[in-house]
Parts: C-alpha cells; structure tokens; sequence
C-alpha cells in the first residue's frame, strides 16, 4: 500500500493547507466562497468551477452552451446536468440546440 506524502502549500490569500494531491485549490478558499447564483448552490464545487471557467454566471448565460459543450468542461459531470436542466426549465430556459 502506497502512502501519499501531504505537502504544505499556500494559496495565494496566504492561507496554509496540506495536500497530497496535485489539485492547487485551497480548501480554507473553497468554504469561504459563496455560490453566485441560486443555481450553482445545487452543483459540486468542481461543477461550479468549470461553469466559472468559461465566465458562466447566469441561467441565461448556461442557455448559450449546448449540453454537449457544458459536459466536456473538466469537473463536470452526468449528475450536474439534470440539475442545471431544471434550473433552466424553471426559467423557461433550455441548453442551446447543437
């Protein structure tokens, strides 16, 4: 069995965490962050993420991108895109066509 060897690390807010990943995301970060949108509230923190990658910050701005385009983002996934259907059905919102 192979033990991974934690590394102390600091983000750029100065904050101090361990990890035996390669993963740069701070957790003391990641807790502090509130959702900017109703909608990212129901996403993993991953999801979250590869929508703000691409400057996703509305329903209607998710309506530009097809389901196809949403699901090739790094850290998300099948589970997320039920959950941003219903958030844009509740909108009167869909994915755009491909």
């Amino acid at each position: 069995m192979t033990v991974l060897k934690k590394i102390l690390k600091t983000c750029s807010k100065g904050h101090k965490f361990y990890k035996s990943s390669v993963c740069p995301t701070c957790p003391v970060c990641e807790r502090e962050r509130e959702p900017t949108a109703a909608f990212f509230a129901v996403l993993s923190a991953p999801a979250r993420r590869a929508l703000e990658s691409i400057n996703i910050k509305t329903l209607k701005d998710l309506s530009k991108h097809s389901e196809k385009e949403i699901l090739q983002l790094h850290g998300m996934g099948k589970t997320s895109i039920p959950k941003l259907k219903d958030a844009l059905h509740s909108k009167g919102l869909s994915f755009k066509n491909d």
